[in-house]
C-alpha cells in the first residue's frame, strides 16, 4: 500500500506540468462567501470577466453566504485541488475567523493555498445625512450623551467593519450597540432610513450613497487618506492614533493544487491587475490594487492573524453576538 501511494504521488507530480499547460480546459467555479453587490463579489466579477476573456473558459461566480464566509471557504478547502474551484477570500474569513470560531472545520493556512491578494478597500465611518453630526468629534459627543442607545451596523461578526466599530467603541470610550447583517448591502437601507446610527462600510459600497448625499462620510479607516475621497480625514487624523482597519480580497485555491497551476493563476492575476482599465475600474470602486506573490500573501496572513486575535480577545467578541 505504501509503495502504491508513493507511486501515485510521483505520477501526480509528473502529470502536473502537463495539466498546467492545458489549464483551464473547462469552466472554473469562483466561490464568494458574501452576498452579491458587496466588495468581495465585485472583486470576483471584475477578475472573473477578465479571466474568461483571456482563457475562453467561463468563470462561474457562486455567492455562498453564511458564517462570515466560513461556508464558502470550507467548500473550497474540501474541493478537488485541481484549480477548477477557487475562493475569492476576504480578510475577515482568513485572518480573523480563526480567533472567532474555535471549531472551524478548515485551517486557512493548511487547507488553502495563497495565489494573490487582489485589492484592499478602506472603510468609511458614515452616518445618515440628516443626523446632526458633522465630524467624528461631534459623533463621539452625541454617543456619550446617549449611552447604549446608538447602533452601528456591519457586514457581519468579525468583518473589518465590525472590528473597526469595536476599535472605535473602545478608543472613544463610548457605549454603542453592534448590529450584524449578512453583507454590507443589507446594512445600507437601514442606515439611510435612520434605523441605524452609523456604520463602518467598505468604501466601494458606501461611496455612491455618499456622493448622492444620502450618507455623510466622517472619516476613513486606513492609515492614509483614500484617493477616492482625498479631502476626507483618516481616523488617525481625527485623534485615534494607530487606527487602521481595512479589508482585503484575494484568490486562494485548495491546498495541494499543483504548483504550476498556482503559478499560472498568479501570473494571469498579476497581468490583469496591471492593466490600466482594470486598475481604473478598481479605483472607481474605491479599491486599491495589490497583486502580490503567493509568498507575500502568505506572509501577510502570518502577520495579521495574531494582530486581529489580540483585538478580538480584548473586545470580547463572540461569533454569536
Amino acid at each position: 500500500m505504501k509503495r502504491l501511494r508513493s507511486g501515485l504521488a510521483i505520477l501526480l507530480l509528473m502529470m502536473a506540468p502537463a495539466a498546467a499547460q492545458t489549464y483551464p480546459d473547462r469552466p472554473i467555479r469562483l466561490l464568494v462567501g458574501f452576498a452579491a453587490g458587496g466588495p468581495a463579489d465585485i472583486s470576483a466579477r471584475v477578475l472573473g470577466d477578465r479571466f474568461t476573456e483571456a482563457w475562453g473558459q467561463p468563470i462561474v461566480i457562486e455567492n455562498i453566504t453564511g458564517a462570515a464566509g466560513n461556508i464558502a471557504t470550507e467548500r473550497v478547502a474540501r474541493a478537488a485541488p485541481d484549480g477548477y474551484t477557487l475562493l475569492l477570500a476576504a480578510s475577515a474569513t482568513i485572518v480573523t475567523n480563526p480567533s472567532l470560531y474555535p471549531k472551524l472545520t478548515f485551517d486557512p493556512v493548511n487547507d488553502l493555498t495563497p495565489i494573490s491578494q487582489v485589492c484592499f478597500t478602506p472603510n468609511l465611518l458614515v452616518v445618515a445625512s440628516d443626523l446632526a453630526v458633522k465630524n467624528v468629534k461631534e459623533l463621539v459627543a452625541y454617543a456619550r450623551a446617549q449611552p447604549g442607545s446608538l447602533t452601528f451596523g456591519s457586514a457581519g461578526v468579525g468583518t473589518s467593519q465590525h472590528l473597526a466599530g469595536e476599535l472605535f467603541k473602545t478608543m472613544a470610550g463610548i457605549d454603542i450597540q453592534h448590529v450584524p447583517y449578512r453583507g454590507i448591502a443589507a446594512v445600507l437601507p437601514d442606515l439611510v432610513g435612520g434605523r441605524l446610527t452609523m456604520a463602518f462600510g467598505n468604501i466601494s459600497a458606501v461611496l455612491p450613497l455618499v456622493r448622492a448625499g444620502k450618507l455623510r462620510a466622517l472619516a476613513v479607516t486606513s492609515a492614509r487618506r483614500s484617493a477616492s475621497m482625498p479631502d476626507l480625514p483618516t481616523m488617525i487624523e481625527e485623534g485615534f492614533a494607530g487606527f487602521d482597519s481595512t479589508a482585503w480580497f484575494a484568490l486562494m485555491a485548495p491546498a495541494g493544487t499543483p504548483a504550476p497551476v498556482i503559478a499560472k493563476l498568479h501570473a494571469e492575476t498579476a497581468r490583469l491587475l496591471a492593466l490600466p482599465d482594470v486598475r481604473k475600474r478598481f479605483d472607481e470602486l474605491g479599491m486599491e490594487v495589490i497583486g502580490n506573490t503567493p509568498a507575500e500573501f502568505a506572509a501577510a496572513i502570518r502577520l495579521e492573524t495574531p494582530q486581529w486575535a489580540k483585538v478580538i480577545k480584548e473586545a470580547g467578541i463572540k461569533p454569536g453576538e
